[in-house]
């Protein structure tokens, strides 16, 4: 639904589902499985924001899913190895700090009413 035909309740509660992955990604780092839920709400929901400033933030919540998910498995990959053991711990802390500052960043911008970043 693009933004034309969105009327300002179905926007403010597209607006409202954002904050709510926003929150469910925070919430994953101290109940993993929130950020499985978050990420099918965003696959779900997608369409429904299309056209929308709101669209950006589904791409930031998607691609911060993903990238962290990455990051995270090289950690512990990294952290299976006697030697690897540091330079895993330190790939989690800069990949939980990274998460972090996005979910943070989305969650501001959301909440200023602004899009996310767009690329050209």
């Amino acid at each position: 639904m693009s933004a034309d035909v969105m009327s300002e309740e179905q926007l403010q509660a597209a607006k409202n589902l954002t904050a709510i992955v926003y929150a469910l990604q925070a919430v994953g780092f101290v109940l993993g499985i929130t950020w499985v839920v978050a990420i099918i709400v965003n696959y779900v929901k997608k369409e429904d924001v299309q056209g929308t400033r709101l669209e950006s933030h589904f791409r930031w919540q998607i691609r911060t899913f993903w990238f962290g998910l990455v990051w995270a498995v090289l950690g512990f990959l990294f952290m299976i190895t006697i030697i690897g053991w540091f330079v895993g711990m330190f790939i989690l802390m800069v990949d939980a700090t990274w998460i972090i500052y996005r979910v943070v960043k989305g969650w501001l911008r959301l909440n200023d009413g602004k899009q996310m970043y767009v690329r050209a």
